[in-house]
């Protein structure tokens, strides 16, 4: 039998040689801030242990290269990515000097680019499996749940991101708490007044273009912008309006990132609305008139549920977009997991910014995959009925 190359995987095979041979692994510093000393794998790790891992990557890779077996493919890639997140973790012990908890150990561009490569690799198998929207949420389970266990067993405490965790746990809480509320908050006062703006554009064609075109404008101002535009009204509103500074509202903190996240949320939320309900089937409208319903029947029990799963894109896009939008919020007051990216760019702690970042990312992530599936699941059911 003759192998044939796979496109995707000769993009993987040269990333992954690269990052394993070239890039360095793990980088050492004395200390959180002083310039870093880059490790290979063989570096990094016991040598029996680099090898292993050279080893487990090489073969990883020429899986990928080739058009091998779909069960194939997905062994390689979770077999090396469990091996990566559990040696970087030994790395972090290895390259750590016995008692000293002021040096500082962090994955390096090579262990980042590992991760993506193989990263890309198991979404291509999935995609290729063609997943159930549960079972895509029950392999985000299965991560979430691996990853929770590595860090309940201690193997990263030698990173320095951990260790970064442990002198803030406390601020880590509280600052993820905020960073949720803002962006859950925001997105359901859109919902709550972007739902009945949508419909009413839907309803009234001239209030449509107008309504889009202010939402539009909102759109493209810069976040940071936004942000400051709004600490002067909103810190008249708290001097001058009674009750409002006892609310929490004031030019800078909560309030100001609220409004802004709130109003980058209405676009796509009315924008969605207006598609989704355009994309009624009139056959559908008709047969509704016919039984009789008025049009608030039509509504709620034609309209909306057909255009349920459009609406719910619009969603699942502000969700999304709130989360990462929330982080800028600290440069406000507004709290949030931006507190630890900017405190770490003013200290020249990258580790402190992955804090902030990565938390950031992950809700990001899992948030797009669990509404994803939601919308699938939706989309399928509405066309069931419908057939």
């Amino acid at each position: 039998m003759t192998l044939r190359f796979d496109k995707l995987g000769v993009v993987i095979a040269a990333i992954s040689a690269y990052a394993a041979f070239a890039a360095p692994f793990a980088t050492f510093r004395a200390n959180r801030i002083v310039p870093g000393q880059a490790r290979s794998i063989l570096e990094a790790l016991p040598a029996a242990t680099g090898t292993l891992l050279l080893a487990i990557i090489v073969a990883a890779a020429l899986i990928a290269l080739f058009r091998t077996p779909l069960a194939l493919r997905l062994a390689a890639s979770v077999v090396t990515l469990a091996a990566l997140a559990l040696l970087i973790g030994v790395a972090g012990t290895f390259l750590t000097p016995a008692g000293n908890t002021f040096a500082r150990v962090s994955p390096a561009s090579g262990f980042w680019i590992l991760i993506f490569a193989f990263t890309l690799l198991l979404a291509d198998v999935l995609t290729r499996l063609n997943l159930s929207p549960l079972a895509r949420v029950g392999v985000l389970v299965v991560a979430a749940l691996t990853i929770g266990l590595l860090l309940i067993s201690g193997s990263w405490n030698d990173l320095s991101i951990l260790k970064e965790y442990a002198n803030r746990a406390d601020s880590f809480w509280a600052e993820g708490s905020k960073h949720v509320t803002l962006a859950l908050g925001s997105l359901l006062a859109a919902v709550v007044v972007g739902l009945p703006l949508g419909i009413l554009c839907h309803r009234i064609e001239r209030l449509r273009a107008g309504v889009l075109n202010v939402l539009n404008i909102i759109q493209t101002i810069p976040s940071i912008a936004l942000f400051g535009l709004l600490i002067a009204p909103l810190g008249w509103v708290a001097t001058h309006v009674p009750g409002a500074a006892a609310l929490g509202i004031r030019g800078i903190g909560t309030a100001p990132a609220f409004v802004a996240l709130f109003l980058y949320s209405l676009l796509p939320v009315v924008a969605n609305t207006v598609v989704g309900l355009a994309g009624v089937p009139r056959a559908a409208n008709d047969a509704a008139r016919g039984m009789g319903m008025t049009e608030r029947q039509r509504l709620f029990g034609v309209e909306f549920p057909l255009a349920f799963p459009v609406i719910l894109t619009g969603i699942r896009i502000v969700l999304v977009q709130n989360i990462g939008l929330a982080t800028i919020a600290a440069l406000i007051g507004g709290g949030g997991f931006g507190v630890f990216v900017f405190q770490g760019v003013g200290q020249t702690a990258m580790d402190l910014v992955l804090l902030g970042a990565v938390p950031t990312v992950a809700l990001a992530f899992a948030a797009a995959i669990i509404l994803d599936a939601v919308i699938e699941m939706t989309a399928t059911k509405r066309r069931v009925e419908t057939a």
